[in-house]
């Protein structure tokens, strides 16, 4: 055989290698040069890691989120049986966004600091900040079902008072319901991100947005079947109250600093927030034919509302840690790495607004549920997604500023200022977006 039909390889040590090593090698090195101008492509699309692990958490939040909006779409007959469920809703799926981000902030910033551990001794820090997060998720919940059930009362939603009890019961009842598994999740991803050496302030308020959407209402649906159950309901109802206001007193009166501090502190604005967001609630009730005869708009509407308060939850998280560590300052006009901050939340916008499109008109072809198309849900995200991401830019940077320069913990008062504006924003731009745009 001639020697040119004996085509070898020489390898790096010298010995000959065959005809078939010799191809093994040459796609061996196509496929590495494949893999790294990949990673150049993607690095220059995504050049950032906290952009990488962001972006991630945030369409892990709008894939969840179409759960979510599934639920409510198949859930309309509970929602017209019972008056004020949609008025609950927002206000009950922001109230764990706003609880446990806060938690999850407040823990980023204790790792950052170097001054976190975990201990779940009830004088502990750790154990002080869940009992807290807890007990306001009782308190608030009670509150905001009396709140929904005064504007549904006052709205002429409904004539009769005995939906104040059954809100109660739904609230409560669900909100604890949702909020243990929304509890184990956070301090579970502020395990990992200790042992990992993640970020938690790019990951705490998309995950939570998240566990709060899927959680909150089936949760809530699932406490509202026990609300025609005669005796059984009312009983439960009054024993529930009574018990949320029995902790609501400990806990005020608790000698445990960190846990008197957190929930006086808290405690207004989550009230402020769950305020706002019931207003969503009204909109969406006052607007419930709309979205029944565009039920991708359902399913879209979680998406669209909790992906604008993740990304501000983002911003806020992560001004909150560099103003307390001083990496950043808390200056009224926003400086270098602010600037820089919000653009990256821009960017981010973008790919979570088409994605919320493209999964709000998927999920509703595969559920069979009614839809305006592709293209108007593509149109409205990208319409209402552009101003409530300027606004939640600007209400994250302000809140976080003014709590750090006033002497309160922005981990507290950032997150539900942020997410309770952009229920009611965004729910008012979304269903504004979509009139003007001729859909309905």
């Amino acid at each position: 055989m001639a020697p040119s039909a004996r085509r070898t390889s020489r390898t790096t040590t010298g010995v000959r290698a065959s005809p078939r090593a010799a191809v093994r090698s040459r796609h061996d090195r196509d496929w590495w040069r494949l893999r790294r101008g990949a990673r150049r492509g993607f690095d220059a699309i995504l050049p950032s890691g906290d952009l990488r692990q962001s972006l991630v958490a945030l369409l892990l939040n709008s894939t969840t989120s179409f759960v979510a909006g599934a639920t409510l779409a198949s859930i309309t007959g509970t929602l017209r049986a019972l008056p004020g469920l949609l008025v609950l809703a927002p206000a009950a799926i922001g109230l764990r966004g706003n609880v446990f981000s806060a938690l999850g902030n407040r823990l980023s910033t204790a790792v950052h600091l170097g001054t976190h551990s975990f201990s779940l001794r009830r004088d502990s820090v750790f154990g002080q900040n869940v009992a807290a997060s807890m007990a306001l998720t009782l308190q608030l919940s009670l509150l905001m079902s009396i709140g929904a059930g005064a504007l549904v009362l006052g709205l002429d939603i409904s004539d009769s008072p005995a939906v104040i009890w059954k809100l109660a019961l739904v609230s409560i009842l669900g909100g604890a319901l949702a909020s243990l598994v929304v509890l184990g999740a956070t301090v579970g991803l502020t395990l990992m991100a200790v042992r990992f050496g993640w970020d938690l302030d790019n990951l705490v308020a998309p995950t939570v947005s998240t566990l709060g959407d899927v959680l909150t209402i089936p949760a809530l649906w699932l406490a509202a079947q026990l609300v025609d159950i005669p005796v059984v309901s009312p009983t439960l109802s009054a024993l529930l109250v009574i018990g949320t206001v029995v902790v609501g007193v400990l806990v005020w009166r608790t000698r445990l600093e960190a846990l008197r501090r957190i929930t006086r502190e808290s405690a207004p604005v989550l009230l402020l927030a769950a305020g706002l967001s019931s207003l969503a609630g009204v909109v969406l009730e006052k607007r419930l034919e709309l979205f029944h005869e565009n039920e991708a708009l359902f399913i879209l509407l979680p998406a669209f509302v909790s992906s604008a308060g993740a990304l501000g939850g983002i911003m806020a998280a992560r001004l909150a840690t560099a103003f307390q560590v001083g990496t950043l300052d808390p200056d009224p006009v926003p400086g270098r790495g602010s600037r820089q901050l919000g653009l990256l939340v821009v960017v981010l916008a973008l790919p979570v607004a088409l994605y919320n499109a493209v999964g709000s008109e998927l999920t509703a072809l595969l559920i069979g549920r009614s839809g305006p198309g592709l293209l108007p849900l593509i149109a409205v995200c990208l319409v209402a997604g552009a101003f409530v991401t300027l606004f939640v830019v600007a209400v994250a940077y302000y809140s976080t500023v003014v709590a750090t320069r006033v002497g309160l913990d922005p981990d507290t008062y950032g997150p539900p200022v942020v997410t309770s504006s952009v229920d009611f924003v965004g729910a008012m731009t979304l269903i504004i977006v979509v009139l003007l745009l001729g859909i309905a």
